[in-house]
């Protein structure tokens, strides 16, 4: 069985400030500790897969600068293959901007930098490693034609597509067709289909619309709750795990990595949510995005620890 994973996406340095709450339009708010990690979705999800236990390769740009050396030692650091990382000479490393509340949620804007220009063409030349892959693995922060293209390339090769629809954004049916699992959280789900999600029964609504338009299967992310499922073989709610939040900051990109991983071993989808969900878990007890991202032990001894 292919258990490797390639994941197309992006890199970014987050700049963390905690404060009480998240300011209101206009507003200063004095904060407390500042901090600097790893982060973007895209490595979220690669550094989350490689500490899982997963085979990764990561298909991405980065600056030629500071920024970019940080995150090349990082993936080196957590074993990724970083042949397909490409250091743009036009563009600085992308940077987010993130504020932290006493209660763990967060408030996010992002410069993308050389994630904009992650291409076709990138795609194309990582060709090789996407057709030997088992699974390939994407969100929306980098060009929408590059998502396209990396999803067809996969789908022709009999490559299951996971795709985190993270930031949210309008998708083409023809791009859904294309996709093995969506993984929207309740807002992103909303937002692709016009369905408030608050609970299981909106969810399983938000899913069936997703289905009819030609995803194989929805998980619908509903934080501490746990996700609802709707593939062939399961419907229903995985239950989540209930935790202390410190930051939520990559809780999803932690769920999609770890997921993945699960899959690509051959796991049940249910029993694949349920790990994907302890380590999400596990990431909000800690400051920071892939910082948080936990490794296999820890992952298995929470979910001894947590049966129920």
């Amino acid at each position: 069985m292919r258990n490797r994973i390639v994941v197309v996406g992006s890199s970014n340095t987050d700049m963390i400030v905690q404060t009480p709450r998240i300011p209101r339009p206009g507003e200063t708010i004095l904060g407390g500790t500042f901090n600097t990690a790893a982060g973007g979705k895209g490595a979220n999800q690669a550094v989350a897969c490689a500490r899982a236990g997963g085979q990764v390769t990561f298909v991405a740009r980065v600056g030629r600068d500071m920024f970019g050396d940080q995150a090349m030692m990082g993936f080196r650091q957590d074993g990724i293959n970083i042949d397909h990382v490409i250091r743009d000479e036009t563009a600085p490393s992308g940077v987010a901007l993130i504020i932290v509340d006493d209660q763990g949620e967060n408030s996010i804007a992002v410069a993308s930098g050389a994630n904009g220009n992650l291409s076709v063409s990138d795609v194309e030349a990582a060709a090789e490693a996407i057709e030997s892959a088992g699974i390939v693995l994407m969100q929306l922060e980098t060009p929408i034609e590059t998502i396209e293209a990396a999803a067809v390339l996969a789908v022709q090769n009999n490559v299951q597509v996971i795709l985190n629809p993270a930031p949210a954004q309008v998708l083409s049916d023809a791009l859904l067709r294309q996709i093995t699992i969506l993984t929207p959280n309740e807002t992103e789900a909303e937002m692709l289909t016009g369905v408030g999600v608050h609970h299981e029964a909106d969810a399983a609504k938000a899913a069936q619309v997703l289905i009819d338009r030609g995803v194989t299967s929805v998980i619908i992310t509903m934080g501490a709750s746990g996700a609802y499922v709707h593939s062939a073989e399961f419907q229903g709610m995985v239950p989540g795990f209930s935790v202390s939040p410190v930051d939520t900051t990559a809780a999803g990109d932690t769920f999609n990595g770890t997921l993945a991983v699960a899959l690509a071993e051959g796991k049940a989808l249910a029993e694949a949510v349920t790990f994907a969900n302890a380590a999400a878990a596990l990431s909000v007890t800690v400051l920071g995005a892939q910082p948080s991202a936990p490794d296999r032990n820890a992952i298995e001894q929470f979910l001894k620890k947590n049966k129920s």
